[in-house]
């Protein structure tokens, strides 16, 4: 039985400048520093940026030149993902001890419905407080948290009181909250979509809620009447445990386009062996596999097939890869951008067993990757790599 949107009790949870705050968790020398954490200093993104370096105007998804033109100073440090999926699966692992109920967003961020562990855990509130604690206590890390009757309201209120904020939204205070926020805080509202509400005199979510529904649909769809019901803060979405909605994936940006076939898929072979690295890490095979490409020009396409049984070996997605690859023009024009991504995942080791047990090639298979994940896992990532790559 759905429970109504009312009576549920939903936190949502964002690790503060995650990615900075684990380099100084790491390295204390730079605490009080302004850390930006992202791709090369050419073609690469901020990935994030800590609260220092924020005040400079620096911000995620921002070339990595123009950052390091507002803030000069920074201290500008590559991604190390395998170290922040570690502190963040001890992270998760906290949430978990909660309710079962953990949605993953992002590796830094969750929903979580707490509705049912209520009577063993006191209010929302207090549980919020309690998982804050915990997480900074066993981390050293601070997270900030939203309570409120919904997703989309939880989302909202976590982001009122960065960094190590809390913020509570009782279901008899949605519209009190909700009526006076620019209407740029709306889900799924860009630059494009705020421009044209303005233009209809909309700049609040009261404002939004005033205006008939007709007339947003008119002028944007379905859309209109999703916006209409959150901005009443109307989202009957539940919380879905991370492990049936997430996919793993790599991207890598280059420091000059790619325009050599040859190259690019050299370039898949390194994606392909981080994300099956990934998915064993995880403990889990995925079924669909996605290419992306960014070309010169910042046009962006994906690609996907999904495979006849689950996957986390390399040869198998690299292969998967690059067939993809002929249905897009890289090698006929220039490639900014590669990633390759593994959705449809599955944990169920039983299955993957049932596989192995008639044929010896992919136990063969699993073992030598079982092999080669703690051989890395000891020396590093760049210790054991397949030939071709080893010039990279």
């Amino acid at each position: 039985m759905t429970k109504k949107h009312q009576a549920r009790q939903i936190i949502h949870l964002d690790m503060d400048a995650f990615y900075p705050a684990v380099e100084v968790l790491d390295n204390p020398e730079l605490r009080g520093k302004p850390v930006i954490v992202g791709g090369s200093r050419n073609r690469g993104v901020v990935s994030s940026a800590s609260y220092e370096a924020r005040k400079f105007g620096v911000h995620s998804a921002q070339p990595m030149a123009t950052a390091m033109r507002l803030c000069p100073h920074g201290i500008y440090l590559p991604v190390r993902m395998s170290r922040y999926q570690e502190v963040s699966d001890q992270i998760f692992e906290i949430f978990r001890r909660f309710t079962p109920l953990v949605e993953g967003v992002s590796i830094d961020e969750a929903f979580l419905d707490v509705t049912g562990s209520v009577r063993l855990f006191g209010k929302p509130e207090d549980i919020a407080r309690k998982i804050k604690e915990t997480v900074f206590k066993e981390t050293g890390l601070t997270v900030s948290a939203g309570v409120a009757p919904s997703k989309f309201v939880a989302k909202i209120a976590s982001d009122m009181d960065k960094p190590n904020g809390l913020t509570v939204v009782h279901p008899d205070r949605v519209r009190d909250f909700l009526d006076p926020l620019p209407i740029r805080k709306m889900w799924g509202v860009g630059k494009v979509t705020q421009e044209a509400l303005e233009r209809l005199g909309i700049h609040t979510f009261r404002d939004l809620s005033q205006m008939p529904v007709e007339e947003l649909e008119k002028q944007f769809g379905k859309h209109g009447m999703k916006m209409h019901l959150l901005s009443m803060g109307i989202d009957e979405r539940e919380v879905v445990p991370e492990h049936d909605a997430k996919s793993i994936g790599h991207e890598d940006t280059f420091e000059k386009d790619i325009i050599d076939l040859g190259l690019a898929k050299k370039e898949l072979l390194s994606l392909a062996h981080r994300v099956a690295h990934r998915l064993r890490q995880d403990k889990v095979t995925g079924e669909t596999v996605t290419l992306k490409v960014k070309y010169s020009d910042f046009t962006l396409i994906t690609r996907s097939t999904t495979l006849s049984e689950a996957t986390d070996d390399a040869s198998v997605v690299y292969s998967t890869a690059c067939a993809l690859l002929e249905k897009t023009a890289v090698g006929k024009r220039p490639v900014r951008l590669l990633g390759i991504s593994i959705s449809n995942l599955s944990s169920d080791s039983e299955s993957q067993l049932s596989l192995f047990l008639g044929d010896n090639e992919p136990v063969k298979k699993s073992k030598l990757n079982t092999a080669l994940d703690s051989i890395q896992e000891k020396f590093g990532d760049k210790s054991i790599r397949p030939g071709t790559l080893i010039t990279k």
